[in-house]
């Protein structure tokens, strides 16, 4: 894994909504594809967006995003129109069925994920449990 910046991601339960069921693990929007994009050019010696999971916040658990120049032994990769997204180990069962989103309002801009296995998240949406 590569030293980087940290990016900011938000999660979000989905209740009641169907996800389109896919051979991928993760799904992109286009705003999410096009943010990529736009992260993977600002630094070139990464070719992937790396999501992963740690044990932090109220909540118990949020992801993390970081660069990536490689896939490690267990990881997941999934390429969608032309970018790279790494899903680490410990991450893959808590993604499974997940949108990954890019939200921009007039305060903040910042990855989404929106997942249908979250039992609860935290009021900031930080942090969530399965």
């Amino acid at each position: 894994m590569m030293a980087s910046k940290t990016i900011g991601a938000t999660v979000r339960a989905v209740k009641g909504r169907r996800m389109i069921p896919t051979k991928q693990a993760l799904v992109l929007t286009q705003a999410a594809v096009s943010r990529v994009k736009e992260l993977l050019q600002q630094n070139p010696e990464a070719n992937a967006l790396k999501v992963g999971v740690k044990q932090r916040g109220c909540n118990g658990m949020s992801y993390t995003l970081d660069f990536a120049s490689k896939k490690e032994k267990f990881d997941e990769q999934v390429t969608q129109d032309g970018v790279n997204v790494i899903i680490d180990s410990k991450a893959q069962m808590s993604l499974l069925g997940t949108e990954m989103d890019y939200v921009t309002d007039k305060l903040s801009s910042e990855f989404v994920f929106n997942n249908p296995n979250i039992k609860g998240t935290c009021g900031c949406g930080e942090s969530f449990n399965i």
